[in-house]
């Protein structure tokens, strides 16, 4: 007598532990990190700018008895300007979608996170074009970027000096502003190099055996952080064979200053000028729904206005081709 077989009796089920997606860790993440967030209300306008050249001038000058003073003063530039440019998405939940969900799917969760992560790699590509490209920073000796194999030795070679590297640059910046950088933002490539480095694992291997860290290399540099930007993309058209790249180009990094917070009569390297404009804004960003009944979904929809603005070009200075392994 023939028993039925067991796939003929158990239909597979959907987990509600565990599931796969490949959400990536915020930290991965660095633009709003490397340059603090000024939220405006409106979309375009003006960032005022005071002579670098004048604050920096010694013109006190000797007062003889009866004599007038020395009278002083300092321009200002208006020159340059923001533009919060919007950019968007939307994911439609049909009804039945929503229905039939089981298991771990959650068609409303599951959206909003997406629809997250699409914010996140596109503003993350927004900062890297505008702050981690050749030739923007010029806080350096000859106000170009520091190339290895010219400027310095790859950090990828055991007899390089990064340390070193680092603390000269630090120097030039700080002999040409008044401020000291207290940031590094590096690719991954050139955080690996930076916390193998035998000049760095030196100053640590009698005294602790725990895994460099960035806060470690930080204190070590000087600075206050050591930014490690490793997000991720699929440069691939949908359909297409996955291919993965960093969005910032892994062997590069960036020294620069910039505060806590934004501040009036303050420098910094760069700023994230984010427009909250938008209603319900957050930084920027905004997660809205609404309800299409002529397809019977509702939209999940992320949009944002920003613009990530190098502000000093003097407080930044780029390190590049820091690996020889990429």
């Amino acid at each position: 007598m023939p028993n039925p077989t067991p796939s003929a009796v158990y239909v597979d089920e959907l987990l509600t532990d565990i599931s796969v997606a490949y959400v990536q860790s915020s930290t991965n993440y660095v633009a709003s990190r490397f340059a603090p967030t000024v939220e405006v209300q409106k979309q375009s306008g003006i960032v005022p700018q005071y002579s670098r050249a004048d604050f920096l001038r010694s013109e006190m000058q000797k007062r003889a008895a009866g004599s007038g003073y020395a009278r002083v003063g300092y321009r200002t530039d208006n020159t340059l300007t923001y533009l919060c440019e919007e950019f968007g998405a939307e994911h439609p939940i049909d009804d039945a979608v929503r229905a039939n969900a089981s298991g771990s799917y959650d068609a409303d969760r599951d959206a909003t996170i997406y629809l997250t992560q699409q914010g996140l790699l596109k503003m993350e590509k927004e900062w890297a074009a505008a702050c981690f490209s050749t030739g923007v920073w010029t806080g350096t000796s000859d106000a170009g970027d520091l190339v290895s194999g010219t400027d310095f030795t790859a950090w990828s070679n055991a007899a390089s000096t990064p340390i070193e590297d680092i603390h000269d640059a630090n120097f030039r910046m700080q002999r040409g502003t008044g401020f000291l950088a207290n940031k590094l933002t590096v690719g991954l490539q050139s955080w690996y190099d930076l916390k193998n480095h035998p000049d760095i694992v030196d100053r640590y291997k009698h005294t602790s055996a725990e895994s460099i860290t960035t806060d470690m290399v930080a204190r070590l540099l000087d600075l206050d952080e050591v930014l490690v930007a490793s997000a991720v993309e699929n440069t691939a058209g949908e359909g297409a064979s996955h291919s993965g790249a960093h969005i910032v180009t892994a062997d590069r990094a960036v020294l620069s200053f910039t505060p806590d917070s934004p501040s009036l009569m303050q420098p910094s390297a760069a700023y994230t000028v984010a427009w909250n404009g938008l209603l319900g804004s957050n930084s920027g960003m905004v997660v809205e729904r609404y309800r299409e009944d002529a397809i019977n979904s509702d939209i999940i929809r992320v949009r944002g206005a920003w613009d990530h603005k190098v502000i000093a070009p003097v407080l930044g200075a780029m390190f590049l081709n820091c690996s020889t392994k990429i």
